[in-house]
């Protein structure tokens, strides 16, 4: 194969990996007790799972994209090869 094109990280995929791990931080955070004194709500550890689990599936989310971005940088590489 020739010289490989280089791909730029869309924003989508920095939007949701860093809401994904800020989510990922704050249910951990919970999980230690430290949402107590917040709320009472944020003290039971179901709470704690629940966003700890949307930041995983936030993360998870954030590859679709990255995906997309480097299978469009592979077709263009295979297209500029045909040339």
């Amino acid at each position: 194969m020739g010289m490989h094109q280089r791909y730029r990280w869309p924003l989508s995929v920095w939007i949701m990996g860093l809401l994904g791990l800020a989510c990922i931080l704050a249910g951990l955070l919970l999980l230690v007790g430290i949402g107590a004194g917040l709320h009472p709500l944020l003290s039971n550890s179901g709470a704690a799972l629940a966003i700890i689990v949307s930041g995983i599936a936030l993360v998870g989310s954030a590859g679709f994209p990255l995906a997309f971005a480097r299978l469009a940088a592979r077709d263009a590489d295979r297209a500029d090869e045909a040339q």
